[in-house]
């Protein structure tokens, strides 16, 4: 077998990061809001697999644009 595909490296795909327990708390507090009112994004989709997201986690998803920078959350729900 060859070597995996790194899906952070594709031009195409913007950088997600597993957020930590506390930035997690934060974020939900800001904007008052539980997990289950987040999109929500599969345990088995390949970038969650990749970075090793499990079920409960909080992904920030980080998009770039000609004029800025724009945060996204998703929430690790499994396979329904």
């Amino acid at each position: 077998m060859g070597k995996k595909f790194d899906l952070q490296k594709h031009d195409l795909i913007p950088h997600h990061t597993r957020i930590s327990a506390k930035e997690a708390e934060t974020f939900l507090k800001k904007y008052n809001i539980s997990p289950l009112q987040i999109p929500k994004i599969l345990s088995d989709d390949p970038i969650a697999k990749q970075i090793g997201a499990k079920k409960g986690e909080i992904i920030k998803i980080e998009r770039r644009t000609k004029i800025g920078k724009y945060n996204y959350y998703r929430v690790v729900v499994e396979h329904a």
